[in-house]
């Protein structure tokens, strides 16, 4: 929206820019008419000066004729310009009513999708549910897809890493674990896997979509969690799940 309303700044800007810039050259050209009809009568004025009997009378009716034409243009081009500065101020009247506006509809709309995302989390939140992971420890919310992974990290209780482990000889890093998926079975939608945290390893063997696989780690009061939410062929896709309060030193020792 910033940038959208820098933008028409500049555009109302450079617009008022031209317009000046027309008036400016229209008020130029006037001048410079107003001062060749001003030459023009002081050489009449001088001729008329000069001149005798009839050809000083032809004169000063010259003068005359140029006086009335002096005062008809100057005021001709005094309106010029007044017109033009009027347009100008409607010009940047207009521009600024219609910037207004567009900030005011962009910030309504602003606040009704936040007003909407937030009751979107609020309600996937209410829709989470909590387990007991394989340790037999209750498990916090989990998530069984993307939508309600992001209702979660919007919590900001624990950590969330995500991940799409597909079968191989080297385990993968995330986090602070390594993980290497040694099985998967499509049909039974169950897994197994192997981590590594702390420098242990341990092996969850046939496991569930959607379980809380649990373990513990030193610098962490609760336990760790891997949530697998979908397996295919050879691959697995899920999340890891750590607290963010650590454990004290001597706990941890």
């Amino acid at each position: 929206m910033k940038t959208e309303v820098s933008k028409t700044r500049e555009s109302l800007l450079s617009e008022i820019s031209n317009l000046r810039e027309t008036a400016q050259i229209s008020t130029q050209t006037s001048r410079r008419h107003l001062d060749t009809l001003k030459a023009e009568l002081d050489a009449a004025r001088r001729r008329a000066e000069a001149a005798a009997g009839q050809a000083k009378e032809d004169a000063i009716r010259q003068v005359s004729q140029l006086e009335r034409k002096f005062d008809v243009e100057s005021k001709k081009a005094q309106e010029q310009v007044r017109q033009e500065i009027t347009k100008v101020e409607q010009t940047a009247l207009a521009a600024n009513t219609e910037l207004k506006e567009t900030v005011t509809t962009e910030v309504t709309n602003v606040k009704k999708d936040i007003a909407t995302n937030k009751s979107e989390l609020e309600k996937t939140i209410s829709d989470l549910k909590k387990v007991t992971g394989d340790l037999g420890v209750q498990s916090g919310f989990i998530a069984t897809n993307g939508k309600e992974l992001a209702a979660l990290k919007a919590l900001g209780e624990r950590s969330y890493y995500e991940f799409n482990l597909v079968k191989s000889k080297n385990p993968v890093r995330i986090s602070d674990i390594t993980l290497k998926l040694k099985k998967s079975d499509t049909k039974r939608n169950r897994f197994t896997v192997e981590l590594v945290a702390d420098d242990k390893m341990v092996e969850k063997k046939d496991k569930n979509i959607n379980e809380p696989l649990q373990f513990y780690m030193a610098k962490y009061r609760q336990p760790c969690e891997i949530v697998v939410n979908s397996v295919a062929k050879d691959r697995i896709v899920g999340y890891l799940s750590q607290p963010k309060v650590l454990a004290s030193r001597t706990s941890a020792n």
